[in-house]
């Protein structure tokens, strides 16, 4: 291994591994967020939390190390390019490209590894959570009974519309289903105004206190003429107490798995084996439907008249010995009475035929969501590994473009660009799982959408070319609205050799000319004003350089920040014009497609969508020029990443007025200090 693509490699894994690190905190303190309810007063063991712990952190890998990765090149990248170390390499011939062959294979077989642990440990992952969940669930149910749904705490079912008190003991409309001898069937019914948890805190016992209430039980006789009457007893009680023994429910092995089969919990193999036995299911439940459809339609009755009225028919109507074939009415084949009895039959067929049809449509459609998400799951595993790849020469290369280092801009940039991913993903899967969007496609949809940006930004960077270029399409929608700046290069504002000015400043001597560069804002010169004089000195033989060298270029940095404050200026106002274009077309096409306009909504909405695309590029535009701008002036942009973060995208209008606002205050504080100094 070369030295750069040791110094490359070593660079890049401090911050991959702090990065990974930072982001896996984060996201377990996310999960015991998520399931505090499930842990808490459960009197867990440390082991059984560790275990909790260990068993959910693969799972977060699918998320934590793509963003791991994005977020990682941009940061290096980023920081090469703005300490000039690519500048240094493409001065002995290194290109871009050559720096990344490196770090290349390190990321492919990352993504390799990646696969294989999406593969074996992810599914074991999900099994042990999955089944640890579960049991702790049947640890002391009583603390985990909620109100409006039906909890199980054993052989009892009980929902309660309210609880209050100070220790939630007090239960308002209870119902409870007690179910029978076969453990499914709920026998008995409890329906009370009012109840109350009366078991001490640390008991085996739930001692459940009913008052003002109905029982309802059904019996079971043994003749079948009487159970056609569903014969139940139905008595009312002021007070009932129901003692629910937890004893054996609170005796749980947390190592018991009792379902190992979910698609989630399952490799390649297992996932490929399900997926066929699935698929024959499938086939095969078609298969029957279709022919109780066909026995149930009734019409195998009346082959043999159909074949014995064609004949007939046939016969009746032969001119020559040649078979020809009937093209009349079919009913015609048919007497009078056979016709009646034909089309009443027809009429109850398609009516029962459609109940059918509409009482399996669930079943059918939960069984082929059931298949997608094992398709999805297959294929996920590989595409997770191709993502690693993609995002790299995503992230790599913008590094290189943005030429900003550190958690501020790269942060900002990495986070739009992942969750852009990720929800697209969801979305994705969300419609395959309804079947509203090929499985296969679904699991590499996101993939698919980062793979054109990659190959766009590694050319741009390759070829040493902006990310956002002058002639780009940003810059003729700014002379579109009008809001170009006044521009102060000097080669573009400066008077001509046949103006007035010009002549004035000609019969000045150098010094003259240097004292009005130096001093022209307290003289109140314009800045074309100021480059005529440097023009004339450059005319003269007097250099910028030497210029610079002698201290007259006093006001260059303050010129520089003028010049980034317009540019900011320029980019922030074009993404504010784009926002209100975006959300006058987007929202109101949404509104009139849900309210039945499709056609004119459907326009109106993919408008906005192109223009919500155009405002994507030009608002990471805007945050750059303002991140050059607060690093030219010496300030902090930190805050105002987290800012962009929270705000940016969706209220972008009080972004613009307070960055519009905090850059003039920070230009004309810059100026003060200046002027002081």
């Amino acid at each position: 291994m070369k030295i750069l693509d040791r110094y490359i490699l070593t660079s890049y894994l401090k911050t991959f591994i702090s990065v990974f690190l930072i982001l896996m905190l984060i996201f377990i303190l996310q999960t015991i967020w998520l399931y505090i309810k499930e842990l808490a007063g459960k009197d867990l063991d440390i082991i059984v939390i560790v275990k909790f712990l260990v068993y959910f952190m693969p799972k977060l890998i699918p998320l934590v190390v793509p963003l791991t990765i994005l977020l990682a090149s941009i940061m290096v990248f980023g920081s090469f390019a703005e300490n000039y170390e690519f500048a240094a390499m493409k001065s002995t011939g290194i290109s871009l490209r050559r720096a990344m062959s490196g770090l290349s294979i390190f990321i492919v077989v990352l993504g390799v590894i990646t696969f294989f642990f999406s593969n074996n440990v992810i599914p074991w992952a999900e099994l042990n959570s999955y089944n640890l969940r579960r049991n702790i669930a049947k640890l002391k149910p009583a603390m985990l009974l909620a109100e409006g749904q039906f909890n199980e705490v054993g052989t009892y079912n009980i929902k309660f519309a309210d609880k209050s008190g100070d220790r939630d003991q007090f239960l308002e409309d209870v119902t409870i289903h007690v179910k029978g001898s076969d453990g499914r069937t709920n026998a008995t019914v409890i329906k009370s105004k009012s109840g109350e948890l009366a078991s001490e805190k640390d008991s085996n016992v739930l001692k459940l206190i009913l008052l003002d209430g109905y029982y309802y039980s059904d019996l079971s006789p043994k003749k079948a003429s009487a159970k056609k009457k569903k014969p139940f007893i139905k008595s009312a009680f002021e007070k009932k107490i129901i003692n629910i023994d937890l004893s054996k429910l609170n005796d749980v092995d947390f190592d018991e798995q009792s379902q190992t089969d979910k698609y989630n919990m399952l490799n390649v193999v297992g996932l490929n084996i399900t997926i066929d036995s699935l698929v024959k299911q499938s086939e095969n439940a078609h298969s029957a439907f279709s022919k109780n459809l066909q026995q149930r339609s009734g019409f195998s009755r009346f082959n043999k008249k159909i074949v014995r009225g064609s004949k007939f028919q046939a016969s009746k109507n032969k001119t020559s010995k040649e078979d020809k074939v009937y093209s009349g009415d079919l009913l015609n084949i048919f007497e009078t009475k056979d016709k009646i009895q034909l089309v009443d039959l027809a009429t109850k067929s398609l009516r029962s035929s459609k109940q059918i049809i509409t009482s399996k449509e669930t079943t059918i459609k939960n069984s082929k969501a059931w298949l997608n998400r094992h398709i999805i799951s297959f294929h996920e595993k590989f595409a997770l590994g191709f993502a690693c790849v993609i995002l790299f020469f995503v992230g790599a290369p913008l590094g290189a473009l943005i030429r900003k280092g550190g958690i501020g801009l790269p942060m900002v940039i990495a986070i739009v660009l992942f969750l852009t991913y990720h929800f697209i993903g969801i979305f994705a899967t969300n419609s395959a799982k309804s079947d509203g969007f090929n499985p296969i496609f679904a699991s590499w949809f996101s993939t698919l959408v980062m793979l054109p940006l990659g190959i766009f930004l590694t050319k741009r960077a390759t070829a040493d070319r902006g990310l956002f270029e002058g002639q780009g399409v940003l810059e003729p929608l700014k002379k579109l609205f009008g809001i170009k700046k006044v521009s102060i290069d000097p080669d573009e504002t400066k008077y001509t050799s046949d103006s007035e000015h010009y002549e004035t400043l000609s019969n000045y001597d150098n010094n003259k000319l240097i004292d009005i560069i130096k001093n022209y804002r307290e003289y109140d010169y314009s800045i074309a004003y100021k480059n005529t004089a440097l023009g004339i000195l450059n005319h003269r033989g007097i250099t910028n350089q030497q210029l610079k060298f002698a201290g007259h270029f006093t006001n260059q940095k303050y010129e520089e920040s003028i010049r980034l404050k317009n540019r900011f200026d320029e980019d922030s106002q074009l993404a504010c014009i784009l926002y209100i274009i975006f959300a006058a077309f987007a929202l109101p096409g949404r509104i009139l497609e849900n309210n039945g306009y499709d056609f004119i909504g459907n326009i109106l909405f993919t408008i906005g969508i192109i223009v919500g695309i155009l405002f994507f590029f030009a608002l990471i535009r805007s945050f750059i020029s303002s991140s050059i701008f607060n690093k030219h002036i010496g300030k902090e942009s930190i805050p105002n990443s987290i800012l962009f973060i929270l705000v940016g995208l969706p209220l972008y209008f009080i972004i613009y007025l307070y960055q519009k606002k905090k850059t003039n205050k920070d230009l004309h504080l810059n100026n003060e200090i200046k002027k002081t100094a």
